[in-house]
């Protein structure tokens, strides 16, 4: 069963027109019908043979806004090392007090 919101997004689209990169990002965004972030896979033919090894192709892309999630550190540690754990890096360092907060949320079992 095709919903109508999908029905009206199988209408903008033609199957048979090769889109342009703006065109085709333009379009993604006007027939979104999700109500969360999807993602969008893109895929290009390049008209390599990856079994040769001078035609492989390797790399990473970096994205405008990274991944969307952050890292945090908590350095379990006694209080004579939670200098050394901050000046690493660490965004929190100690022992009890965070050992009671793990154990209020159910993070810990002891």
């Amino acid at each position: 069963m095709i919903t109508k919101k999908r029905k009206v997004a199988n209408t903008k689209v033609d199957a048979n027109k090769a889109y342009s990169l703006k065109e085709a990002s333009n379009l993604v965004k006007e027939i979104n019908c999700t109500k969360f972030d999807s993602s969008v896979d893109l895929h290009i033919k390049l008209g390599v043979d990856p079994k040769k090894a001078d035609q492989a192709i390797r790399g990473t892309v970096s994205l405008p806004h990274g991944t969307g999630k952050t890292k945090k550190v908590l350095v379990l540690c006694t209080p004579d090392k939670e200098a050394e754990a901050k000046a690493a890096g660490a965004d929190f360092a100690g022992l009890d007090e965070f050992i009671t907060k793990l154990k209020a949320v159910g993070q810990i079992l002891m």
